[in-house]
């Protein structure tokens, strides 16, 4: 018998690779974050100029490969123009994510992010038109309120900053939504690498715009060192791959199950901020994590026992 047959007879080898790969994932995806604040807080790069070289690099890691497998039809997508949308505002979400981590702590920025399943939960209710009962309403409330015990001491620190990651995660809410309506036309490659390019040219005309209103945080630069070019193509590959190890994940899991292994981020970007920066969070701040996360939790419980009864009606 072979791996894959093997693989396909049993299903809980599948469920199981499929949980491993979400964890690594989540281990290694708050490197992105972790690089950005190097290269703005060591290297003195702009966040802006970071956004546009882990789109870049994402383009350069992922385009070969697609090439490779799906031809030069591949570049050739059925849906071009949202795909390149999709790009936007990743980039637009990455840009507001690195400029809070420029200034905020790793925790902090990633605890206060963590309310995008809230906000995608209003916009499913407000847009699509997707029932929401009033248990995870009232998680929702609750949630944003955890939030603003993160954003309080933040606030009076940093000011305004300190509402980027609510901004990022409501682009990045956007973002899952417009997936739904792309829905699985083009294969994850085409998807990602495209998303490159419509990451890569939307951050070519921010950094022009910021930089002509001189804004410091969108003034383009090149590395100072061969470190920060090393840093910024790793900051790319690990966008591609790494999103592209969260879709195999699902591939191969239930949403219902992966979805709570996305809080392990937390814990691994507390770890990195305070091994590399000496960041970490204080008692009220993992409170308003501890909320946010069980909010979060109870909320994807909710949703599977829904989804589980609708499946099971008659």
């Amino acid at each position: 018998m072979t791996a894959s047959a093997s693989t396909a007879a049993n299903p809980q080898n599948t469920v199981m690779q499929g949980v491993a790969i979400m964890l690594f994932a989540m281990i290694i995806l708050p490197g992105m974050d972790v690089i950005a604040k190097y290269m703005a807080v060591v290297e003195g790069m702009a966040p802006a100029q970071v956004t546009f070289y882990r789109f870049f690099f994402q383009l350069v890691a992922t385009l070969p490969l697609l090439i490779t497998v799906g031809g030069l039809r591949a570049l050739r997508p059925k849906r071009l123009w949202l795909n390149l949308l999709r790009g936007v505002l990743l980039a637009a979400a990455a840009l507001f994510f690195f400029i809070s981590v420029k200034y905020m702590p790793l925790a902090d920025v990633f605890a206060i992010y963590f309310v995008e399943p809230f906000i995608l939960t209003c916009l499913s209710a407000l847009i699509l038109r997707e029932k929401v009962d009033w248990r995870r309403w009232l998680a929702i409330a609750v949630g944003f309120a955890g939030a603003m015990i993160v954003i309080q001491p933040s606030f009076a620190v940093f000011g305004a900053t300190s509402l980027l990651p609510v901004a990022c995660a409501s682009v990045f809410a956007c973002y899952l939504l417009l997936n739904r309506a792309v829905g699985t036309a083009d294969s994850p490659l085409t998807m990602q690498t495209i998303a490159g390019i419509g990451g890569t040219l939307f951050m070519v005309g921010v950094i022009a715009i910021g930089d002509q209103m001189g804004v410091a945080d969108f003034e383009p630069s090149l590395p100072k060192t061969a470190l920060g070019w090393a840093l910024v193509v790793i900051l790319g590959s690990l966008s591609g791959y790494g999103h592209l190890l969260v879709v195999k994940a699902f591939q191969a899991a239930p949403v219902s199950l992966l979805a709570p292994f996305a809080y392990f981020e937390i814990v691994t970007a507390t770890a990195l901020g305070y091994l590399i920066f000496g960041d970490f969070p204080s008692v009220s701040k993992w409170l308003g994590i501890a909320i946010i996360v069980v909010s979060g939790l109870f909320m994807i419980w909710r949703e599977r026992r829904a989804r589980d009864r609708f499946i099971e009606a008659p």
